[in-house]
């Protein structure tokens, strides 16, 4: 609904926006705010740690517009550009800029620290009973200098604030250190430099605007550690590639110059340019860029590589299938960034809250000072009361304790090979207490081999198999490639099948050189009419799968997939935490008995079509437990969206990546238990930082009412206030998963 229209879905844009000036959460509720009333606009969500807007308008609706809105706010936009090269110049721009307004902060910081000295060693001989102080006129020149150097930065930013109709931190520290600055001044004048000395608060005007500089820098510094991952993946991409011409002629390309069907050569050292197929050669890869496995693979003919992943030893031609952002690391790179550019339903809470702080805490330091007076303290400590609650009270911690965390966090568990698609993944992920695993290439590896063959009588082997190969062909089904290989395995020719129709869950129909042929379970061939007869006798831990004719039986097949090496350890690291384990699986009883009881599992079904394993979680979830699904991001989808939280397990394949809340990037069952592990982590730490953030507001503030914080002090408890929460945060970029 935009200004009461109602307004298709895809009729909708979003588009990421730079963000610039924004220093506190009230500036990205405000931006946020004035974005929504801009006509066009349907929704919009900004980041205060990432410095972005993003922005769903409906189509007409102008970047420019928006970009007019952002700066009647009082802040500056740039629309991110799309093109990989251009999104790296615009990337390398804002990186330039940030490190010449770190460098210009250090300086004021450096400036204002040694002009600040002198009164925090008066401070000191002070509290050591020396009846030492500072000559009136030496603080006034002193504290004059802080205020140009370190105090331009929050009036430009209080002026804008207060431009665009709001109020920020900028406001808060320019009133505070104005009003101890303008008092002192005031004092100097009125009562001469003799008389002014101990009536003065130029250290207090001094000192805050130091401290919290010096709180912006380290923060400044803590917030990019955070965002290091999506930095890291962007650098990546490489910006060429050897296309090899119809000719054969090989020539140096911009990357944006490829097309899928083109072929690249990838020589030793260079790192992948596409996503493609390899057509040529054989080489090691390190593709720990996308799956966080750290030891390199082998890729020969016929196998994918992806870009970014570094070629070993050998030379490689590759079929391009996909570039830039439809590439696998592009659609990474692009998750990471939805997943941290997300808002937690707490950090919703603090947005509204944000909204009306600054205004608030004006009118507690107003009411300070009033009472302070109406108790006949006098003008000085009224004064001094009240620029300590407008000093310490910033709403910076509370804007940065949610958005730093998730950026540590799912930066931390995309290099690990896990991708959090969002924020409220994340959170329901960690709450989980039950994990439903699917049992096909989730803990077996997925790659069945055909070990037996039953034949009816009057058939023989070589016809039951090109029947099933033939009907099976272009089948991307584990047991349909089985019997494919088989066949091939053995030279027989296997012809392309026609009128070929999948039967989810029960399996597959075609026609083979005039002959309707059937190739599925024992509940296909019943629908049918079929008599199994003798074949219909389950082979104890084998998959099953029978062959029909013209409506006859002529044989059944037999097939067996190996666990996962690391599935029995995946399944005892969750059971050690307390997570009950289980299986659905469409496979027949017998195999379901032995895998669930080789693993330990605490239940299992089997049997089970893909919608009824969605009615399985459903029943779950409606028992009270919080379920994971896991499976291969294709035939579990219903399951997987029924979950609490859909885990596909495999290489980063689109559907899988579209399904499911988290994807885990190898086709390892371990790191669900890691994913589950990082989900708690972040969330554990967004909380903390939350809870630190109010507590610095909810004591200081009262404190500094009553008196018992200087405006010194005030200052430096508000500064530390960000850098403690940016630092705690920061944490989590450490986080390795723990892999039993």
């Amino acid at each position: 609904m935009v200004d009461g229209v109602s307004v298709a879905r895809d009729a909708v844009e979003t588009r990421s926006f730079n963000i610039e000036g924004m220093t506190c959460a009230a500036c990205a509720a405000r931006i946020e705010r004035v974005l929504r009333k801009t006509p066009g606009v349907a929704d919009a969500r900004v980041n205060l740690a990432l410095e972005r807007a993003d922005v769903a308008a409906i189509e007409g609706c102008e970047a420019e517009t928006i970009i007019a809105a952002v700066e009647r706010a009082g802040f500056t936009a740039e629309l991110r550009a799309g093109d990989p090269v251009l999104a790296r110049q615009q990337r390398e721009a804002r990186e330039a800029q940030e490190r010449v307004r770190h460098r210009r902060t250090l300086v004021i910081v450096a400036v204002s620290a040694a002009l600040s000295l002198p009164f925090l060693a008066a401070m000191a001989a002070m509290a050591l009973g020396l009846a030492w102080e500072l000559a009136p006129l030496t603080q006034f020149v002193l504290a004059s200098g802080v205020q140009v150097l370190a105090g331009t930065r929050f009036y430009r930013g209080a002026f804008n604030s207060l431009r665009g109709g709001s109020a920020n931190m900028d406001v808060l520290v320019a009133v505070g250190t104005s009003a101890a600055y303008g008092f002192s001044v005031y004092q100097l004048i009125a009562l001469g430099s003799m008389a002014a000395m101990g009536h003065l608060y130029f250290e207090a005007s001094a000192l805050v605007l130091t401290l919290v500089m010096l709180g912006k820098l380290l923060e400044e510094r803590a917030k990019a550690s955070t965002t290091r991952a999506v930095r890291a993946l962007m650098a990546l991409r490489p910006e060429t590639a050897r296309r090899i011409s119809p000719s054969g002629a090989v020539e140096l390309v911009p990357v944006t110059a490829i097309l899928p069907g083109d072929r690249v050569q990838i020589l030793p050292g260079e790192r992948v340019p596409v996503d493609g197929t390899v057509n040529e050669g054989a080489s090691s890869c390190d593709e720990s860029v996308i799956s966080g496995e750290s030891l390199p693979v082998l890729r020969k003919a016929g196998d994918k590589v992806v870009t970014g992943a570094m070629n070993g030893e050998g030379a490689l031609t590759v079929s391009v299938d996909a570039v830039g952002e439809d590439s696998t690391l592009g659609k990474i790179t692009r998750l990471v960034e939805n997943a941290q550019s997300g808002k937690a339903p707490l950090q919703r809470l603090v947005d509204r809250i944000s909204a009306i702080f600054v205004p608030t805490v004006v009118g507690v330091a107003v009411l300070t000072f009033v009472l302070w007076m109406a108790s006949g303290h006098g003008f000085e400590p009224a004064m001094a009361a009240a620029v300590a609650v407008l000093v310490i009270a910033c709403p910076c911690a509370l804007g940065l304790a949610t958005p730093t965390a998730l950026v540590a966090g799912t930066g931390a568990a995309a290099r690990s090979g896990i991708l959090i698609k969002d924020i409220e993944a994340l959170e329901r992920a960690a709450r989980v207490s039950a994990v439903v695993f699917d049992k096909t290439g989730t803990l077996t590896e997925g790659r069945p081999e055909l070990v037996s063959t039953v034949l009816a009588a009057g058939t023989e082997e070589a016809e039951l198999l090109t029947l099933a190969a033939s009907a099976q062909t272009g089948s991307e089904h584990p047991l349909g490639r089985a019997v494919i290989r088989r066949a091939e395995a053995l030279g027989l020719t296997v012809s392309p099948a026609s009128a070929v129709t999948a039967l989810p869950g029960r399996g597959i129909e075609a026609t083979v050189q005039g002959v309707n042929v059937l190739v599925g379970t024992a509940n296909l061939m019943a629908s049918r009419g079929i008599d199994l007869g003798d074949l219909g006798a389950a082979e104890d831990a084998l998959t099953v799968a029978f062959v029909a004719a013209d409506g006859r039986l002529i044989g059944r097949l037999g097939f067996a997939d190996r666990l996962r090496d690391t599935a029995l350890a995946a399944v005892r690291e969750l059971k050690a935490r307390g997570i009950r384990t289980l299986m659905l699986t469409g496979d027949n009883g017998a195999v379901a008995a032995v895998v669930a009881g080789q693993l330990g599992l605490d239940s299992w079904r089997a049997g089970i079509l893909p919608d009824g394993k969605s009615s399985e979680v459903v029943a779950l979830r409606a028992s009270g437990e919080r379920v994971a699904m896991v499976g291969d991001g294709v035939n579990d989808a219903p399951a997987l969206a029924a979950a609490d939280v859909g885990i596909a397990m495999g290489s980063g394949t689109d559907v899988a990546m579209e399904t499911a809340a988290i994807t885990l990037m190898r086709p390892d069952p371990r790191l669900v238990g890691a994913a589950l592990d990082v989900a708690r982590a972040t969330s554990l730490k967004i909380r903390q930082n939350l809870f630190w953030a109010f507590v610095y507001n909810v004591v200081g503030i009262p404190l500094a009412a009553f008196g018992l914080l200087t405006p010194a002090l005030a200052g430096a408890a508000m500064a530390m206030s960000s850098v403690s929460v940016v630092s705690n945060a920061g944490l989590l970029t450490r986080w390795k998963p723990r892999l039993p």
